[in-house]
């Protein structure tokens, strides 16, 4: 379609974000049919890229506002609300809008008259994801859990150490891929050298929904874990999956790790928590949270009981390059499919195979299933 441009904007929430796509998407854009693909001006700095190596035909580079400016913007976090107000009606928009955990901003999108789609929210026919760095997501958090751990433990690589206890909450596409990892402490290479001096492995046990609320069970289960792994998808992010008052259970040099990613709202009816009641709610400035940490202050529900907690927003980040890389191959057929498609008459039931996941992933399609 010509005569739509994009922008690609950066990501500012915090200092640790590093990850902007890469130049092989911008180009894959152009042969789409984009008019002019903007990028902001320090685009790939954070992962050792200059901007000339995105020079291209109908590639330039701009503001950030220039960026948000462009008829279909495509960012992976979604900008925060004072920028959403200022884009103007009718501007597409595709970006991880979780919609089930910030209803409000679905809302404020809608009346907005921004047409968005949440990356989260295109999935197929049987619901599964399109665009997504769940192994990412798992053997990064694992990975950094597991570094913690042995800090904590000084016989970790001795052979006469016991085997180490993982509770992984949720048995989804996170925490299947969670267990496999946590079997090999989130590092291949760590556990072949463990292997190779015969030190006892690890044990997972995988708790799922039915079994969680069973206070007995639970607290019987968290005396004898070494990691908590939340990776559930709760239907209810309004009620915990482990009270503040359980992790009174867990061993003192126990760690936590949040895969799961809930933010905290204490301005939604009813508010938001995370599944471990507690915990700080981290990022690429801070996923790492020992239990003297100021972070427990300021977290709006009960924090009496606390151990070394892990939480980032978004664990991809800590491999930016290779987040990207994914990212770009998932998001460009649609984002294609949305160059060619000005009026955006997407069939959800009977469109292509592409035409039906991104139709899922409208904010209209969600708020007319939500109410």
């Amino acid at each position: 379609m010509g005569g739509m441009r994009v922008g690609l904007p950066r990501m500012h929430v915090e200092a640790g974000e590093r990850r902007d796509f890469l130049p092989a998407f911008a180009e894959a854009l152009v042969r789409a049919g984009a008019e002019q693909v903007l990028i902001e001006e320090g685009t790939g700095s954070g992962m050792g890229l200059s901007t000339a190596e995105y020079a291209g035909p109908r590639i330039e580079v701009g503001t950030y506002e220039d960026c948000l400016a462009a008829d279909l913007v495509v960012v992976i976090r979604c900008p925060e609300d004072e920028v959403l107000v200022g884009m103007r009606p009718g501007t597409v928009l595709m970006a991880m809008l979780h919609y089930r955990t910030r209803p409000d901003r679905a809302t404020l999108l809608d009346e907005l008259g921004v047409r968005a789609f949440s990356l989260d929210a295109i999935v197929d026919d049987a619901g599964r994801r399109q665009v997504e760095v769940l192994e990412m997501v798992a053997w990064n958090g694992v990975q950094a859990a597991f570094r913690e751990i042995a800090l904590r433990h000084p016989g970790f690589a001795h052979p006469s150490r016991r085997p180490l206890r993982v509770t992984c909450l949720g048995s989804g596409a996170v925490g299947g891929l969670a267990v496999h990892a946590a079997t090999r402490y989130g590092d291949p290479a760590l556990r072949e050298e463990l292997v190779s001096k015969s030190v006892p492995g690890v044990e997972v046990t995988v708790v799922d929904f039915d079994l969680t609320w069973h206070e007995d069970y639970m607290l019987d289960r968290l005396e004898r874990t070494d990691l908590l792994i939340d990776a559930t998808h709760r239907r209810t992010p309004q009620l915990p999956v482990v009270p503040n008052a359980w992790l009174a259970a867990l061993p003192h040099d126990a760690v936590i790790l949040d895969l799961a990613g809930d933010p905290y709202d204490p301005t939604a009816v009813p508010p938001l928590v995370k599944g471990v009641e507690g915990i700080p709610h981290g990022d690429l400035d801070q996923w790492v949270f020992r239990a003297d940490d100021p972070a427990f202050d300021r977290v709006p529900v009960p924090a009496a009981n606390r151990r070394l907690a892990l939480s980032c927003r978004a664990w991809p980040g800590l491999r930016p390059r290779e987040c990207m890389e994914v990212y770009g191959s998932q998001i460009e057929p649609f984002a294609s499919l949305l160059l060619s498609r000005p009026s955006l008459d997407l069939d959800v039931e009977h469109g292509t195979y592409e035409e039906r996941a991104l139709a899922r992933g409208e904010v209209k399609t969600w708020l007319a299933h939500a109410t």
